[in-house]
């Protein structure tokens, strides 16, 4: 595979096109090396591609949707990529979870504006928000990093590990009213995990946090603009993409200095077989993954019919009522139980990029958070949660199209069990994934580094994965 003698010393492979290749082999290249992305599917972009499905002009996005730590990436915001095509878009509301009394907490940029929607909550909302907002960029830049390194920014990070490391449940308390703890606790559900475990409330202060800083934008034209994007900053720096190429095996790969993986850890442990040191292949094949999701993506004539008037003009929208019924439903989802009421998170992308729309039909995707591998239709269960909210949402559906956790499993090789978040988000693997280790990119062998989403700082459209594992990699070459 590594030939350490004339020019294979300049070239670098990396193994997947998803955002954190893509983000690796842009890194790579730019700091010296000839890169090569192989991709065993046909298109770039892993979970950033977008398309239609059965009405023309209706463009869905296949997986991610909405891009709070991709506008927020401290790596991708070095990146002139508004250059190559990527334009952020705003909605009106970025996020809205509405309750059964028929009202909704609405999450604007602006931490006051929020907090004068919720109310009696509106002041504690201020007095925890209002410091992690102000403090946002610093959080982010240092959460987005293995934490085993030691913080940039220790003092800020400690005033958000002291509220991080609770349990959700806990935080939850500060807030009295149904829309205000529902509100926090739908962008806590975010964890894919139970509520009630320690720093099960990091996610959603994180993502709160970063709302309130970037907001909750979308990619103009669809997400795969994310993924354009940078393969366009790749190949003007020399590098090039190789589609529909699975790679089995190290033996496989041209000769090259360095070799970056977008691969989950099983699927790497496989690949690189017996290279592999005995007690990393057995931390791989330990690594957990988390709960699936199932994905229901509907052509809605005039849209959702809500009964809350914010969430005809949220970007998102949360739908699993008061914040204990939606830690009931990640608790049953967590021990491998279908809950008859789920956890969904709604995309209505269209509001803030109208192009994604043909004439008054609209696209509205929805994830259900179910069981990892659920094998049944989660389809009534999450039409259920809509007409709860939106009564004759039903009668507007032009077009419905469900995918499965297989069905996600079998378009994404690292989404296995349908799980999109890249692995379970237990105490342990949110602090140190893929296994404990200084370097958490490093595979143990020489010259290969780990970069998908089961290494820091974890799922999400941002690419750091690949450029922190790409930076570990040029360090290796003594190019830092």
């Amino acid at each position: 595979m590594t030939e350490r003698a004339g020019p294979a010393r300049e070239r670098a492979v990396v193994v997947g096109a998803g955002p954190n290749g893509l983000a690796a082999a842009v890194t790579l290249a730019r700091g010296g090396l000839q890169v090569t992305v192989f991709e065993a599917a046909d298109e770039i972009g892993g979970g950033v591609r977008s398309g239609e499905l059965s009405v023309p002009g209706v463009l869905f996005d296949h997986c991610s949707s909405t891009h709070v730590m991709g506008a927020g990436s401290p790596y991708l915001r070095t990146l002139d990529l508004a250059s190559y095509g990527l334009e952020w878009l705003w909605p009106e509301i970025d996020l809205a979870h509405p309750v059964d009394s028929g009202g909704a907490g609405a999450l604007y940029r602006s931490v006051a504006r929020t907090a004068e929607g919720l109310g009696a909550d509106g002041p504690a909302w201020r007095r925890l928000f209002g410091p992690l907002a102000a403090d946002a960029e610093a959080l982010t830049d240092a959460v987005m990093r293995p934490l085993l390194k030691g913080p940039r920014h220790p003092l800020r990070l400690a005033r958000f590990g002291l509220h991080a490391l609770q349990p959700a449940t806990l935080v939850a308390r500060r807030f009295r009213t149904e829309a205000g703890r529902g509100l926090f606790g739908g962008a806590a559900a975010h964890l894919f995990g139970p509520l009630h475990q320690p720093l099960g409330a990091s996610v959603g202060l994180m993502i709160i946090a970063a709302g309130h800083r970037y907001g909750w934008p979308v990619a103009k034209g669809g997400s795969g603009a994310i993924a354009t994007a940078l393969a366009a900053l790749l190949t003007e720096a020399g590098g090039r993409i190789e589609t529909g190429v699975r790679i089995r095996s190290l033996d496989e790969l041209p000769p090259c200095a360095t070799v970056l993986l977008d691969l989950a850890p099983a699927a790497a442990a496989t690949l690189l077989g017996d290279r592999l040191p005995p007690r990393v292949r057995r931390a791989y094949r330990r690594y957990r993954s988390g709960p699936g999701a199932f994905k229901l993506d509907l052509t809605v004539e005039g849209g959702v019919p809500w009964r809350a008037e914010a969430c005809r003009r949220a970007g998102t929208v949360h739908l699993g009522g008061s914040f204990e019924q939606i830690a009931h439903a990640e608790r049953e989802v967590h021990f491998g139980r279908m809950p008859a009421r789920p956890f969904l998170l709604v995309s209505q992308q269209y509001l803030a990029d109208p192009g994604r729309s043909a004439g008054d039909l609209h696209p509205v995707s929805a994830y259900a958070h179910v069981p990892h591998g659920y094998t049944g239709d989660a389809t009534a269960a999450m039409l259920a949660q809509f007409e709860r909210f939106a009564p004759g949402t039903r009668e507007r559906i032009i077009a419905a199209s469900a995918t499965s956790t297989a069905d996600l499993e079998r378009g994404n090789a690292n989404f296995v069990g349908g799980d999109i978040i890249g692995g379970a988000n237990t105490p342990r693997q949110l602090t140190m994934r893929p296994r404990i280790a200084l370097d958490p990119y490093r595979t143990g062998v020489p010259g290969v580094f780990l970069c998908s989403a089961a290494t820091p700082p974890g799922a999400g459209a941002h690419g750091m994965s690949g450029h922190n594992a790409a930076r570990s990699a040029l360090r290796a070459l003594g190019r830092s």
